[in-house]
């Protein structure tokens, strides 16, 4: 059964081609959706920012400012670099689609566009969408340095305290959208990708990008630490015995989150969640979640933390 779209879905469609917008406003309309305008990167810049849409359908070939510069602006704006763009082009060669996954794209169609087809994707993203967003709140309201990137290493999103450590090592967004990934994308070569680190020596102190796991398919988290300072994870590991993983979900338990969300956030199942937690509990000798909850919330009370 196919998830329907909600009539607020907001999208905005960037096209120079009144014909082109044309036929995607009617297509978009029928479904329910309430559509955006513009006609350049530069209008797609300031519509984005004063009314932000639930996703973007980008035209690549455009006058002035193309789609790729256009994207890669908007990725750079952090209240909509989560947003899903989807390039609309009638450019078919690998290095054209490889330019728009590089600027933050999620997906291409080809144009002429169908109809049917652009329904198809439009929903699956927006989907993944909110998905995204629903962990996103929980990271952020956790305060956690957290940042996301795809397979290559090119930042997706960033928690605002991720956005803060990045400022205070004086790295600003452009840089984490243009060179982040050099530094990142070695990692993915390795046939093991648990427990690695990078340490970004780009600015004015080190920082390490710790990779925890998978948000999705396409989506890697990545822990930032100030390299001076011990990670909360790092206490209750060292304090209690605990594995990587066993000191990543008590201190999501610690903040207050249940299984389904801790399953979402580090991209395991709620059974995988819970097997983490008997041992958990068997090494911190508790019996329950509010147990072990104060006791590590006690230990990290009593640490330099962050």
């Amino acid at each position: 059964m196919k998830q329907p779209i909600k009539p607020k879905d907001l999208v905005l469609v960037v096209d120079d081609s009144a014909d082109s917008l044309g036929m995607i406003n009617d297509t978009l309309d029928a479904e329910g959706l309430t559509v955006l305008i513009a006609l350049e990167g530069n209008q797609a810049l300031a519509i984005a920012k004063s009314m932000p849409p639930d996703i973007i359908l980008m035209d690549a070939i455009m006058p002035n400012m193309d789609g790729f510069e256009t994207c890669k602006q908007i990725k750079a704006i952090p209240h909509l670099a989560h947003i899903p763009v989807i390039f609309m082009t009638g450019l078919s060669d690998t290095e054209s689609i490889l330019k728009g996954f590089h600027a933050g794209g999620v997906d291409y169609i080809q144009k002429p566009v169908n109809g049917e087809e652009l329904i198809a994707r439009i929903r699956v993203h927006l989907n993944n969408a909110r998905l995204t967003q629903s962990a996103r709140i929980a990271l952020d309201s956790a305060g956690q340095f957290l940042i996301a990137t795809d397979s290559q290493g090119q930042l997706l999103w960033a928690t605002p305290q991720a956005r803060e450590l990045f400022e205070s090592a004086e790295l600003d967004n452009r840089w984490q959208h243009e060179h982040l990934h050099e530094v990142l994308s070695p990692v993915f070569k390795q046939a093991q990708l648990q427990n690695k680190s990078m340490v970004i020596e780009a600015g004015s102190k080190a920082l390490v990008a710790c990779y925890i796991g998978d948000a999705h398919a396409n989506e890697h988290l990545w822990r930032l630490v100030d390299q001076e300072r011990h990670s909360e994870e790092n206490i209750l590991r060292e304090r209690f015995g605990l594995t990587e993983r066993e000191s990543e979900v008590l201190l999501w338990l610690a903040r207050g989150k249940g299984n389904a969300e801790i399953a979402i956030i580090l991209g395991v199942s709620p059974r995988t969640v819970n097997k983490h937690l008997e041992q958990v509990f068997r090494k911190l000798n508790v019996e329950n979640r509010t147990s072990a909850a104060v006791m590590a919330l006690k230990h990290l009370d009593a640490q330099t933390t962050y």
